[in-house]
């Protein structure tokens, strides 16, 4: 298929363009910079334009069948009313501008626009699902708005999956990217209290289950892309010690995370507790079900 995609310059989006690339689709990256290095590679092209801006490359949009988009500036940072109005920003802005775009499409693309885990606030030991409902705090009221600017493709005909991201794991960056070499330091541990629960997928789980939902025309609205088996954080930092063979005994205080991150230690302090159920249901298989298997193959 031909896919067009937001935020394909980034950690995720570069990673996923490259993996579907490779599957035979054809990419187009809708990028503000005209040569990112993360993505110059054969078979996939680039068109230069700002999405949080109506422009001409709102043409290009609907000449796709598989729209994928991933744009919104980094929710990690320390959180002033100012960033904060970014991050939020962002992502409106670009999913309402698509949406805007597709409407000049045939009606028979797929719609997959990201969000995340946040969706659900901070809710202790509560199993979630996609039918959990939101929580009140700012990723929560974030991560719905977002999700009802791109639920408005439907009414174009438009096939919409919105994929609620965990914490993705994969080589060359994101998470993994700023704790393994903590731990490689010997400064590695836990969060807080560390009982907070982490949901997280591979990086390769995450590719294959777009490819899934691709294939899967029965499926549509929300489908958390998280693995099956979160854990807690103080699970997850024993697992990565055992991984770089490093000690995970030196935990990060909540006072000193409030003083570095702002109100973003409170979402790193608390987490949700996901599981990916309409994934599981539709009968997709993980290839990294666990986190041991997810950081033996990233960490190798």
């Amino acid at each position: 298929m031909k896919v067009f995609m937001t935020g394909g310059t980034g950690f995720v989006g570069a990673y996923l363009s490259r993996e579907l690339v490779k599957q035979g689709h054809e990419v187009t990256i809708l990028s503000r910079r005209e040569k990112p290095p993360a993505v110059q590679v054969p078979g996939i092209r680039l068109i230069t334009g700002d999405p949080t801006q109506e422009g001409s490359w709102m043409g290009a949009a609907p000449e796709h069948q598989w729209i994928i988009n991933l744009g919104g500036a980094s929710i990690f940072g320390r959180w002033s009313p100012a960033y904060k109005q970014e991050i939020y920003e962002s992502r409106i802005r670009t999913t309402r501008n698509l949406v805007i775009a597709l409407a000049a499409g045939d009606r028979r693309q797929l719609l997959c626009s990201a969000s995340a885990v946040g969706y659900y606030g901070p809710r202790g030991d509560e199993v979630l699902t996609e039918e959990s409902p939101q929580d009140s705090d700012f990723l929560a009221r974030l991560g719905a708005d977002w999700e009802a600017e791109a639920l408005k493709a439907r009414e174009l005909g438009l096939r919409v999956v919105i994929t609620r991201f965990g914490i993705v794991l994969g080589r060359g960056g994101g998470a993994l990217g700023q704790m393994a070499p903590m731990f490689r330091r010997f400064l590695g541990g836990p969060l807080g209290s560390g009982k907070q629960w982490f949901s997280w997928i591979h990086q390769g789980d995450l590719a294959r289950a777009f490819s899934f939902i691709a294939e899967h025309p029965e499926i549509h609205g929300p489908v958390n892309f998280t693995a099956p088996n979160p854990v807690r954080n103080r699970d997850l930092a024993r697992a990565l010690g055992r991984a770089l063979r490093r000690p995970a005994w030196l935990p990060a205080p909540g006072f000193m995370i409030r003083l570095a991150m702002g109100e973003l230690a409170e979402s790193l302090l608390t987490g949700q507790r996901v599981i990916p159920k309409r994934l599981l249901d539709a009968g997709f298989k993980f290839n990294f079900p666990t986190i041991e298997a997810a950081l033996k193959d990233l960490l190798d």
